[in-house]
């Protein structure tokens, strides 16, 4: 019969808890413990922007009464647009031209040329928009190119009035190309 010997007593179901059993366990559960409290939130904090839903574009007030906006004349409108890539928040001077014949449908002009992104202005004497990097010159009504190296027409943006008040829907696209496409 195969068994224990004799002279040894049957090995126990339960060992008693040593001394070095119980500082193994505590410093397993230990270093378990400081993985999870360290661990969890600097992986969120890694992973995070991964899983951030892209910004919602939001109408930007532009103009408070629509009464005080000259006819016939671009107007220029500067704001402030806050945005946040990663952890990191910064804000953005924009500038958006206005456009009305009537004081009532306006036509609203990213600031930027679509050359190579500059800013342009308004030329007063011949009364069109022109950019100073490269000499390029857009049409005041339609954005349409009057010459210069831009590939495409002033991008256009979307306008609505509530209220008497001007609200765009800023949007930034990529310069260089002849398509507009939004970055």
């Amino acid at each position: 019969m195969e068994g224990t010997p004799p002279d040894r007593p049957a090995p126990a179901d339960t060992e008693p808890l040593g001394r070095r059993r119980f500082l193994r366990i505590a410093s397993v559960l230990g270093g378990a413990i400081s993985a999870i409290l360290v661990g969890v939130p600097a992986a969120a904090a890694f992973l995070s922007p991964g899983f951030r839903k892209p910004a919602k574009r939001d109408w930007v007030k532009v103009a408070d009464d629509v009464a005080t906006l000259d006819v016939g004349t671009p107007i220029k409108v500067d704001f402030v647009e806050a945005s946040r890539d990663a952890w990191v928040e910064s804000r953005t001077l924009r500038t958006v031209w206005l456009y009305t014949e009537d004081g009532e449908t306006f036509q609203a002009f990213s600031g930027t040329c679509t050359h190579l992104g500059c800013s342009f202005g308004y030329d007063k004497d011949r009364n069109i928009f022109a950019c100073p990097c490269h000499r390029g010159m857009f049409d005041v009504k339609t954005g349409k190119v009057l010459g210069g190296p831009p590939p495409r027409p002033l991008d256009t943006l979307p306008v609505k009035v509530v209220n008497g008040e001007v609200h765009v829907m800023y949007e930034t696209f990529r310069t260089g190309i002849e398509e507009k496409v939004a970055v």
